[in-house]
């Protein structure tokens, strides 16, 4: 078994009915407790979680088993991945496991991820096969239906889960090579993590909520990082917004009473950031190329918005105000690219 170090970095904000069973699974890992650190950033938690991160952090280390265990308050919300990038100045890991609050991890979770990663150097992010479980009366309900695979685009450029919720027949046991890992749980390599940062940050932190991760993602694809599904990496997510996939304009009609329990501020930075990331990480000969489905995709959008989420459109102002910042950021990461636009495009499907 390797010796190297991981990281595991949890950022929470109000995770009181979660985050007793996300730590209980971190302390059963099958991979040695002295090789394992854990770091938690509470975003500034209104509810019980400062309380019980705190009575951890009282339980001997000694019963543990755990080297480091490091806790750190944040008066205001950072977001999740800058408080991530914050995580990382205390991280002394070979590997780093960036987590939500919402997610079971199973007990050969960090065991399995690390020998993956040792079979390929510029293997730069694994996604674990994540599941959908649910709290039921306090108590998490596992289930074998898929929550996420990692991020899927197409030439229109639409972002989608692969395989969620799908029932898991064992359709995707294949090991493979995946747009980009979503953000529950994603296992990093620090090297890889310190390659992709640009202009001084790993993360966008104008983005701050929503669509941070496909923002990396993407840049780890262009910087010539591998992003790898591994199906015995096995995790559960309790997912509060999207909870199928939609295939057709019924579908897309029948969620808007599912849409608006969704927080507006959510779904305008999902409309906004989502369009930043394109600014700044599509090659331009690509999207010349694809530019008949990516306009029908957004006439299509634009759409659904007038008629079900006008609100959404109070975020043009700010999209085009950070339109300058974004395009400068564009040119950093087209500077240390290394993928060439026909690699890009092979993920759009």
């Amino acid at each position: 078994m390797s010796n190297s170090l991981v990281s595991i970095n949890l950022v929470v904000l109000n995770g009181e009915k979660y985050i007793r069973y996300c730590l209980d699974a971190i302390l059963g890992q099958t991979y040695p407790h002295e090789l394992i650190e854990l770091n938690i950033l509470d975003n500034g938690s209104m509810d019980g979680t400062k309380e019980i991160i705190k009575n951890w952090k009282n339980i001997s280390l000694d019963k543990l088993r755990i080297p480091k265990f490091f806790s750190l308050s944040s008066e205001k919300n950072l977001g999740m991945w800058p408080g991530q990038e914050e995580l990382l100045k205390y991280s002394n890991g070979k590997y780093v496991l960036a987590m939500a609050v919402d997610v079971i991890l199973d007990k050969d979770f960090v065991k399995n991820a690390v020998e993956m990663m040792g079979n390929d150097v510029k293997i730069g992010s694994l996604q674990a096969k994540i599941y959908k479980y649910d709290l039921i009366n306090n108590q998490p309900q596992f289930t074998r239906i898929i929550d996420t695979l990692g991020f899927n685009i197409s030439r229109s450029r639409r972002i989608t889960n692969i395989g969620h919720g799908e029932q898991d027949v064992g359709q995707y046991d294949d090991i493979r090579e995946v747009f980009g890992v979503e953000g529950a749980c994603p296992f990093f390599r620090r090297e890889a993590l310190d390659n992709c940062r640009v202009n001084g940050e790993i993360f966008d932190h104008d983005y701050f909520w929503y669509g941070d991760d496909l923002d990396f993602a993407w840049r780890m694809n262009l910087f010539g990082w591998k992003q790898i599904l591994a199906s015995s990496i096995i995790a559960w997510h309790d997912r509060q917004t999207t909870k199928s996939l939609k295939k057709s304009w019924i579908d897309y009609i029948l969620r808007v009473p599912f849409r608006h329990q969704i927080l507006i501020k959510k779904r305008r930075l999902d409309w906004r950031n989502t369009r930043w990331t394109i600014v700044k990480n599509d090659y331009i000969i690509n999207i010349l190329k694809d530019l008949p489905y990516i306009l029908i995709r957004e006439i299509s959008v634009l759409g659904y918005t007038l008629l079900f989420e006008p609100k959404v459109f109070f975020e043009i102002s700010t999209f085009f105000r950070y339109l300058p910042k974004m395009l400068k950021k564009r040119k950093g990461i087209m500077a240390k690219a290394v993928a060439s636009p026909m690699e890009i495009r092979n993920f759009f499907k």
